[in-house]
């Protein structure tokens, strides 16, 4: 009788265990996902390759199969690119944003295209990939590429421009958003999503005022017309305008999706993860929750008619930008498969819904949050948190925080941190200074997630640093090149010039004054680049007065103000992009400063969780498995492993994907800042990484270098 209860049991168990795996299999593709079509490897920024030749018990025989080097690298400068390879050729973009096209096996040079006709370019320079589009017929195969405010269409087997294209293989980015276009500052890191004939695309605007607005845009493949946008910002009539002071539409910037976007080519759903309003760390001039700053939108791919929305951050202060597209994943309840979008974020957590109609797969509640006592701010009284899965981060700051690093160190930072506020994750700017924690760049970051459709675990690589944000009042009594620089250009470039790398550049070390004269450094200022918003509005004699400042130390007094209303709006600005570091410029906290981490989204559980990557200078004294700051995104494959590169020890590493162990490291010629492709080419395998490095001051490289197995 035992034995027979227990065959029955056994068989039960059995059935289970093959309908469990009959319902994995309908989650794993069954074709697809071998190659690196798209920004993240596929439209839904899955982060997956469904390679299985590299795999845990061979990882440790890739070797190198081929190297190019751009040969343009400069200091400070970056390469962050994921590369695409569509029929051989491998797409990419060079640290001077150049486009260039490579064999895929060999790494040998096929064109190349120079957006600057071979001039030294100016201004920020950074690009995260590439979009492709090709007709029916395949004969018209088009690449999109946006280089400061241009957005080329380039014939993908040449290199050249399409002159049917907008102005002669060009569109203007500025043109069409209801401003001076002359007077706004606007690219595109990060690549659109292609959609039939429509290339949809996000963008990078500044981020004080004035800064453009945010809206996403629809261009037609073919000619470049604008064929749909977006106001981020709503319009008179347009729902969410009520979020916002009546006039916010004509001269609030911001809330852009510039880490990117995810599309759901079947149902025809575009979704756009958006950044905050301009100004970042003060809204006194932008009352209410501001939609849709901070916002997971839901469009229809195909006119842009918005379908459903979560804000996750209402009335951002703080940086909380959306930092990468959602990924499109399936998540299992029971015997049902839903189709899910999960979004990660700066702060730690991953918002998962279902993805026609955004439904919430665990609950959010809301949680007050503390009010501020800088004049005219008034923030949400609460803020979104889901109750699963548990962030990835560590998420409060408290004294027990503190490093310990050295004694010395500990009793600096803890002295530093007593004139601080600090506490809860919500803490607003303040005028003693607040402690922002996980630190303005994540928590998630812009390389995004990988999710594994066999596990259902998405993968997330996180930064664990603590930030300083202190508010200081902007007007001068004397108006003159050096205060207009300490009010309008010190919160990113310090009053010391040194800057905060790479995001804000040091101006002692750009050789400003061997590279521009008065009247073309004005005109630089006046247009801005990327970021750096335009200062048309300040008037030429203010242009001039700090340009003059910037390149001889003549601190020229102006006869009145500049002509401009933001400090009227705005009275407040920050005093630089601070981090908390102890004395010898370690981070003020205890390890780990960087994490890989697997979370089952069935369950909403953490599966498990590793340091990523090692401080070189600390690992020689010792301390070791620390984790550092990390930039670009995993990759996950059916082999049983995710690659990341990101670190700053220069490493690319693979873990099983189930554990977390490391399997292999390599060393790479700058550290690998961008998300890795793998593709394979008549059944041979490739990993490929931009090793660009060149962020924190650290050596800049150009790079791109392929594993293959030995």
């Amino acid at each position: 009788m035992t034995w027979r209860l227990g065959a029955h049991c056994c068989w039960i168990v059995g059935a289970l265990l093959l309908a469990g795996c009959q319902t994995h299999a309908r989650r794993v593709p069954e074709t697809g996902y071998r190659g690196w079509t798209a920004y993240g490897g596929s439209p839904d920024f899955l982060h997956y390759s469904a390679l299985e030749q590299i795999n845990r018990e061979n990882v440790h025989r890739l070797r190198v199969a081929w190297v190019y080097e751009t040969g343009d690298a400069f200091p400070g400068s970056e390469m962050q690119c994921n590369p695409i390879v569509i029929d051989g050729v491998l797409y990419a973009t060079t640290p001077r944003l150049r486009v260039i096209a490579l064999d895929a096996a060999t790494g040998t040079l096929r064109w190349q295209f120079d957006p600057h006709n071979g001039q030294a370019p100016t201004g920020k320079l950074r690009n995260r990939g590439l979009a492709y589009w090709q007709d029916a017929t395949g004969r018209d195969r088009r690449l999109f590429v946006v280089v400061q405010h241009w957005l080329y269409a380039l014939d993908a087997r040449s290199g050249r421009p399409i002159v049917s294209f907008g102005d002669s293989g060009r569109v203007d980015l500025r043109q069409g958003l209801g401003r001076d276009p002359q007077s706004l500052s606007i690219t595109a890191t990060s690549p659109g999503v292609v959609y039939r004939d429509l290339l949809i695309l996000g963008s990078t605007v500044g981020e004080d005022l004035p800064a453009a607005p945010g809206d996403i845009r629809a261009f037609d493949v073919r000619t470049g017309a604008l064929r749909w946008r977006f106001h981020t910002i709503p319009h008179p009539g347009e729902f969410g305008y009520e979020s916002w002071p009546s006039d916010a539409w004509t001269y609030v910037g911001g809330a852009n999706a510039w880490s990117g976007l995810s599309l759901d080519t079947t149902r025809g759903i575009v979704f756009a993860p958006t950044g905050s309003a301009a100004y970042d760390f003060y809204g006194g001039n932008r009352q209410g929750d501001n939609l849709f700053a901070n916002t997971l939108l839901a469009l229809d791919a195909a006119t842009g008619r918005r379908l459903w929305h979560f804000q996750v951050v209402r009335h951002d202060v703080w940086d909380r930008d959306l930092p990468a597209p959602p990924t499109l994943v399936t998540v299992r309840r029971g015997r049902r498969l839903i189709d899910a979008v999960a979004q990660i974020t700066k702060h730690g957590y991953v918002f998962v819904f279902e993805r026609e109609t955004g439904k919430p797969l665990f609950p959010i509640d809301e949680h007050p949050i503390p009010s501020s006592d800088v004049p005219g701010e008034r923030l949400a009284a609460t803020q979104p948190i889901p109750r699963k899965p548990p962030p990835f981060v560590r998420t409060h700051f408290h004294d027990s925080l503190l490093t310990r690093r050295t004694p010395e160190a500990y009793q600096a930072v803890r002295a530093q941190l007593q004139h601080l506020r600090y506490g809860h994750p919500f803490t607003p700017p303040s005028f003693e200074g607040t402690v922002v924690f996980p630190g303005l760049d994540g928590g998630g970051e812009w390389g995004g997630a990988a999710f594994d459709p066999e596990t259902g675990y998405l993968y997330v690589n996180a930064n664990e640093m603590a930030w300083i944000i202190r508010l200081v009042p902007r007007g001068e009594a004397r108006w003159s090149g050096r205060n207009i620089y300490r009010q309008f250009c010190a919160s990113c470039h310090r009053e010391d010039f040194r800057g905060n790398p790479p995001e804000f550049p040091s101006l002692e070390q750009m050789q400003l004054a061997q590279r521009y004269t008065v009247a073309s450094l004005a005109a630089f200022l006046r247009s801005g680049s990327g970021r750096m918003p335009g200062f048309a509005y300040l008037g030429q004699a203010s242009l001039e007065a700090v340009a003059e400042f910037l390149l001889t130390g003549r601190d020229r007094a102006l006869d009145a103000p500049p002509d401009s209303t933001l400090l009227a709006r705005v009275p407040y600005k920050h005093d630089g992009y601070n981090k908390f570091l102890d004395p010898e410029g370690y981070p003020a906290i205890t390890p780990p400063w960087g994490t890989l981490t697997a979370i089952d989204l069935d369950r909403g559980e953490i599966v498990w969780q590793v340091p990523l990557g090692e401080v070189p200078a600390l690992a020689a004294q010792g301390l070791r498995h620390t984790g550092c700051e990390n930039y670009g995104g995993p990759v996950v494959t059916a082999g049983g492993l995710v690659f990341i590169a990101a670190t700053c020890d220069r490493k690319i590493r693979a873990f099983d994907k189930y554990t977390g162990q490391l399997l292999w490291e390599a060393v790479l010629p700058a550290a690998g800042y961008a998300t890795p492709a793998v593709y394979e080419l008549g059944g041979k395998p490739y990993v490929v990484i931009a090793a660009g490095g060149g962020k924190w001051g650290e050596p800049s490289g150009g790079s791109y270098v392929a594993f293959t197995l030995e």
